[in-house]
């Protein structure tokens, strides 16, 4: 499933073809994605749109009438194409833009989503939704307050949407790995000092992610679509049995929330 960077560069991606431009035409040859394809959708048809960008792991479409959400789900992408481009079988959505350029969405499982909004804040995907982990709103403090009596366990506290958006799987075990916490660790447990160095590890990784991806923008025009996990070198994730690369020790494989957790012992306390 995309992750907050693999969104983020798709919507920076999409952004310069799309912002700015009017509508003319929305055809949606397969309604029956993850929820269906709302018929409101049409009323996006003669508005343009203000701007692209990313909320959690949603790529979003604002105009002055409402706003298109749209997930990505398990195997969907978004791709720039010219209006000739016939569609293939798996092509289900089609925004039509005045520049001749239509966005597309290809979802062969259909588990992603196009939906359409005119109160974006109240929408149930949005609303409870927590801060940006990238924004200024995201601070050791506001974690660590968070982070009281609670029983859970580090990973899967920074993974939860309500607590702080986009912290995917594979982020959250790098992140952890360079703040030097271990997952199994009770959030409510976790110092203020410690938080500030989870934090700080936190925006780093996500930061280093999104910066790799810039170099795929040029893969959403007449392409695949897809920029793929970005080829970072992991230093815990998937590396199982494999000699942590500070202490040499092997990396562990655990299961936490039914997510693999990948840690090293001797360098997460």
């Amino acid at each position: 499933m995309p992750e907050l960077p693999e969104v983020e560069t798709t919507c920076r991606g999409i952004s310069p073809h799309v912002s700015h431009q009017k509508v003319i035409k929305v055809t949606v040859r397969q309604p029956k994605l993850r929820w269906p394809v709302p018929i409101e959708l049409q009323q996006l048809e003669g508005q343009t749109i203000k701007r692209v960008y990313r909320r959690a792991k949603y790529c979003l479409l604002e105009s002055p009438a409402g706003t298109v959400i749209i997930h990505l789900g398990m195997s969907g992408n978004l791709r720039i194409c010219d209006r000739d481009i016939e569609p293939e079988k798996h092509d289900h959505v089609d925004i039509q833009f005045d520049n001749g350029k239509i966005l597309r969405l290809q979802d062969p499982r259909r588990f992603g989503c196009v939906l359409w909004t005119q109160k974006l804040s109240q929408h149930p995907l949005i609303r409870d939704l927590g801060p940006e982990p990238l924004s200024e709103v995201f601070t050791a403090p506001f974690l660590y307050k968070k982070s009281r009596s609670r029983k859970v366990n580090i990973k899967t506290f920074i993974m939860n949407a309500k607590v702080v958006v986009g912290v995917g799987n594979i982020y959250a075990s790098e992140s952890l790995f360079m703040s030097g916490i271990n997952p199994k660790t009770l959030a409510g447990k976790i110092s203020l000092k410690r938080y500030e160095k989870l934090v700080f590890a936190i925006k780093t990784v996500l930061s280093l992610a999104i910066d790799q991806g810039g170099t795929t923008l040029k893969d959403f025009v007449n392409a695949s679509g897809q920029p793929g996990y970005f080829q970072q070198k992991l230093s815990v994730y998937g590396r199982a049995d494999q000699p942590c690369l500070t202490c040499k020790q092997p990396i562990r494989q655990i299961t936490q929330a039914q997510r693999s957790t990948y840690y090293c012992s001797t360098c997460q306390k």
